[in-house]
């Protein structure tokens, strides 16, 4: 699958889809940590803490 991706969608070159592939790569990953991941961490039980404060 990410070959055909890699060698039928990307336009130009090899250069140019190496440098398009990752820019992809990198606007994915700058979605998840923007928008996904802070989504899910309120239901993610790592984040509770079941520490009181000391006396």
């Amino acid at each position: 699958m990410y070959a055909w991706f890699f060698n039928q969608v990307l336009p130009g070159p090899l250069w140019l889809r190496i440098i398009l592939a990752l820019l992809i790569v990198a606007g994915i990953v700058f979605l998840l940590m923007e928008f996904a991941f802070p989504w899910l961490s309120q239901y993610s039980p790592l984040n509770d803490s079941t520490l009181e404060g000391a006396p």
